[in-house]
């Protein structure tokens, strides 16, 4: 192909498009019509010699070509904005860009709150959206997915994803105050639970999938243990309040378990048995490392996540170039 005679702006439209799925979509990201949006994408078929993308349905799936090229057109397009923005200090005072952040809605409790305080004192013009799970085994497709910043719960960083450990986080048991059964046991708020009681009662479980066998009943499994799960719900919100109004118990990340024990009325207690704590990191595509908006939001945001570790062992390194430099000790 003749680079010259080819039209880089072009190059914008099928990013757009590898990320929406979308002709119309795309043409909203791009600020262009949707016809206008149309016949770029057949100037592209013709310059690259391949039809790009073919319908499904209401979507457009990508060729294998075109899946290639998405990380590299990202990469470069990113490098050319932040080439273009000029090398003087980021002023986040002065900062109104987008970010899109993924993760469970233990961070809706945990970070979204004290998150946007400090954007509201800090950098008043940008703007978040929190959007659903990435589940860990899909952190390879953040480009595609359109997420800046992904937190994820686990310990198999994919290589072409750059990500800062943040905290370790143990786990415990919550029960609703008053739990007839804990009552008539003795058993009160912080005590612990015999392991033969907890398998005898009645559980729920946070699964994005919907799949009643969590972690806890593989390691209950390797103990020769069993417990029954009446329910799995997709979110921890779900979990919490379902736990309130019920008989049944849960296992929530500590943390989470003592933010949330007293609004919704819970007892805490530590687990019945061993269990591995959850490992919690700050993820991001390897072409957004140095764009100074995003670098100084990673940092604001590992401000706050650090201090959440409530697990005596040290954090296992940073995946190459992950290394997150918050804006301000505190």
């Amino acid at each position: 192909m003749n680079l010259a005679s080819f039209d880089l702006n072009l190059l914008k439209v099928l990013d757009a498009l590898l990320i929406e799925g979308s002709t119309t979509r795309a043409a909203a990201r791009v600020g262009l019509s949707q016809p206008a949006v149309s016949a770029a994408l057949g100037r592209l078929r013709t310059a690259l010699d391949d039809p790009l993308f073919v319908r499904e349905g209401a979507a457009l799936r990508p060729t294998d070509f075109a899946r290639a090229l998405r990380e590299p057109i990202r990469a470069h397009l990113s490098g050319l904005e932040q080439t273009l923005a000029g090398a003087g200090p980021f002023d986040p005072a002065d900062c109104d860009a987008s970010f899109r952040i993924s993760g469970s809605d233990y961070f809706s409790v945990m970070l979204l709150p004290a998150l946007m305080q400090r954007l509201g004192r800090l950098a008043p013009g940008m703007r978040l959206s929190f959007v659903d799970l990435i589940h860990p085994g899909n952190l390879h497709e953040m480009g595609r997915m359109d997420v800046d910043i992904a937190l994820p719960c686990t310990r198999d960083i994919p290589p072409k994803i750059v990500a800062e450990p943040m905290f370790w986080s143990d786990w415990q048991v919550v029960a609703a105050s008053g739990h007839p059964r804990l009552t008539r046991s003795g058993i009160g708020d912080g005590d612990n639970i015999p392991i033969d009681l907890y398998c005898d009662m009645n559980h729920v479980v946070f699964s994005s999938e919907g799949q009643h066998a969590s972690h806890e009943d593989q390691v209950l499994s390797t103990l020769g243990r069993s417990r029954r799960v009446a329910l799995a719900v997709g979110s921890f919100r779900d979990l919490y309040e379902t736990v309130a109004g019920s008989e049944l118990l849960a296992v929530l990340p500590g943390t989470l378990a003592q933010a949330v024990a007293q609004r919704f009325g819970l007892t805490t207690h530590p687990a019945p048995f061993p269990m591995e704590p959850a490992l919690l990191w700050v993820a991001w595509n390897r072409w957004q490392t140095d764009d100074p908006a995003h670098r100084w939001l990673r940092g604001e945001i590992a401000v706050l996540l650090r201090h959440l570790n409530d697990v005596d062992r040290p954090l296992p390194p940073a995946t190459s170039d992950g290394q997150v430099t918050a804006s301000a000790a505190e």
